[in-house]
């Protein structure tokens, strides 16, 4: 079993979210730091970016700084652009309101049972069968919400290079256990186990090891959303350190590995007018009851009562 070093927990840091791994590239436009460093990060940018109808509103609600609203979608296999798309078996939608100054994170499981062009599917298949917009539909369509500020695409498996490149992560498991015999680390180099409380120093191989494990966390799919969430805040952490941003391998890895709609001007407003509403990171998820579906098998059937529940957290969120 691979031996990793034990830290002691860190004292509090402001916490960070999945828009921060774009956003923390844009802090050092206006840092003085030369044209070659902007000029460096900027290509990253660019190649991330792709245009949608979503992307001129978006820019016009960031610079007037209004709430906000992102679906950050993470996929299973590859980097992106690949011909296998894959999954989207993280969908977290991330409302940002800089009156309130607090940001709001809700989870969907990727079981969730949606109609997508009058075919029943999970809803983590509406991107596999169509793209990062009919994804975003089917959660719009679900929550009866709007998605205003763009999406932002993440190849989760890209995580391991993310995670390497800033140097390792130090998380603190929130349960016990151990990957072994878990088939969804047959491919794993290395099996791993935790002990619930400890804080460790994970390379990119453990991180998505820990973050992925489904099959022995008594909370299911819905406890790997949370460890998930703890990988990704602490490497957004490390990777938002000016001195991290200007690593090629980073840089390299995540113009490979995520993209978005979000345009730079909105970047840009959100860097220099939305930095408080971080301060404040609520979590929330869906819950669901498992039922077994023809053709689909184990799926998520979502109450009226709870789609109303979370509809009315993000629309109160949104509020102005």
């Amino acid at each position: 079993m691979k031996r990793r070093s034990q830290v002691r927990p860190k004292k509090h840091h402001r916490v960070r979210n999945t828009i921060l791994i774009i956003i923390g590239l844009l802090f050092i436009t206006g840092a003085g730091l030369g044209v070659y460093a902007y000029t460096k990060v900027n290509h990253t940018i660019t190649k991330m970016q792709k245009t949608s109808t979503t992307t001129k509103a978006a820019d016009k609600l960031t610079n007037s700084k209004k709430p906000v609203s992102y679906l950050l979608l993470g996929t299973d296999t590859g980097e992106i652009g690949r011909s296998y798309k894959g999954r989207t078996d993280t969908m977290i939608v991330m409302t940002i309101n800089p009156k309130t100054k607090t940001t709001t994170m809700t989870s969907i499981p990727r079981d969730t049972l949606v109609t997508v062009d009058n075919q029943q599917m999970k809803i983590n298949a509406a991107y596999a069968y169509g793209s990062a917009d009919s994804a975003t539909k089917a959660v719009e369509d679900l929550l009866d919400i709007d998605i205003n500020g763009g999406y932002v695409l993440i190849n989760m498996g890209g995580l391991v290079k993310m995670v390497d490149a800033v140097g390792g992560v130090d998380v603190t498991s929130p349960l016990t256990f151990t990957t072994e015999g878990d088939d969804t680390q047959a491919d794993s180099k290395n099996q791993y186990s935790f002990v619930s409380g400890k804080t460790y120093h994970m390379d990119g191989e453990e991180a998505l090891a820990f973050s992925r494990m489904r099959h022995e966390d008594p909370d299911g799919d819905y406890g790997r959303q949370r460890r998930q969430q703890l990988v990704i805040r602490a490497l957004l952490k490390n990777s938002a350190q000016v001195s991290t941003l200007f690593n090629d391998t980073l840089l390299t890895t995540i113009s490979n590995n995520v993209q978005t709609d979000v345009s730079t001007k909105s970047m840009k407003n959100l860097a220099l007018s939305y930095q408080d509403a971080f301060n404040t990171v609520n979590q929330d998820q869906m819950r669901g009851t498992t039922q077994s579906i023809s053709g689909l098998g184990s799926t998520e059937v979502m109450s009226q009562t709870e789609i109303d529940r979370v509809h009315k957290a993000i629309t109160e969120q949104m509020s102005e």
